[in-house]
């Protein structure tokens, strides 16, 4: 709960719904298997990107997108508003929405692994 915009609902959402952290090899795969990347159909040299995958809960994907919303429309700037602000311009607002929600899943998957806190003045390494 030490990240703008999530809250004791979304966290609790969260925690019930991974329940085992150490299942993730890897925090960037909390996203997918949330449901929050794209689909693909591919053949031949066809290649087309859909909507997202909706596998995985459907409550805390609505949560974290929620939460996603939040952070973008009001609170505190922090490097993650930044950085979603900037996908909006880029990419538009629904899409924006989407990937923010994944991140904060990577995020708060990492907060709970480590046992740390939010810190909104400085980005991640991403080393």
């Amino acid at each position: 709960m030490s990240m703008p915009g999530v809250g004791a609902v979304v966290a609790l959402t969260f925690r019930a719904a991974v329940d085992d952290p150490t299942c993730f090899r890897s925090s960037k795969r909390v996203g997918p298997w949330v449901g929050l990347t794209p689909s693909r159909n591919q053949s031949g040299e066809r290649d087309v990107a859909g909507g997202i995958t909706k596998a995985g809960d459907v409550n805390l994907r609505r949560a974290l997108c929620q939460a996603a919303t939040g952070m973008m429309n009001r609170g505190t700037s922090t490097w993650l508003r930044t950085w979603g602000a900037q996908l909006v311009q880029r990419r538009g607002r629904k899409v924006a929405m989407v990937a923010l929600a994944r991140r904060i899943a990577v995020i708060l998957h990492r907060i709970w692994v480590d046992g740390t806190t939010f810190q909104s003045d400085t980005a991640p390494n991403p080393a």
